[in-house]
């Protein structure tokens, strides 16, 4: 019987975007939308809310929030400053050329933000900060 290795989802995920370029394009696409969506799903296991409950303090039906945290499609400007208003999420987004920005400490971050996503893509680097 062969034994059968098990392999993280960061090790598949390198994989895949090593030898798959569409899904390597749409995930250097998606990275602020993934950036929102674990942001969002936080906020809401940390408040023990439903997706309807967290609906009503967004004023949005209860669909726009599961696309929300399906972090497929990229949140417009005025959904973000909603996230802000009513959630006090905080976001800062960062997009620089590629080769300007190399370091961790080269974005300053205040207290209790954390990069959540970086990705490089077609010459440009986008890091996004949630808190």
């Amino acid at each position: 019987m062969a034994k059968t290795r098990l392999r993280s989802t960061d090790a598949i995920r390198g994989e895949q975007l090593q030898n798959d370029p569409a899904f390597r394009a749409y995930w250097e696409r998606t990275a602020l939308a993934r950036a929102v969506a674990l942001a969002v799903i936080g906020y809401r296991v940390e408040h023990h809310l439903t997706q309807t409950q967290l609906a009503q303090e967004l004023d949005v039906r209860q669909p726009q929030v599961a696309r929300l945290e399906m972090g497929e499609h990229t949140p417009s400007l005025e959904m973000l400053q909603r996230l802000a208003r009513r959630l006090g999420l905080r976001f800062i987004v960062e997009v620089t050329p590629a080769g300007e920005c190399t370091s961790e400490s080269a974005l300053t971050l205040p207290p209790g933000m954390e990069v959540v996503e970086d990705v490089t893509a077609d010459g440009s680097r986008v890091r996004v900060a949630t808190g």
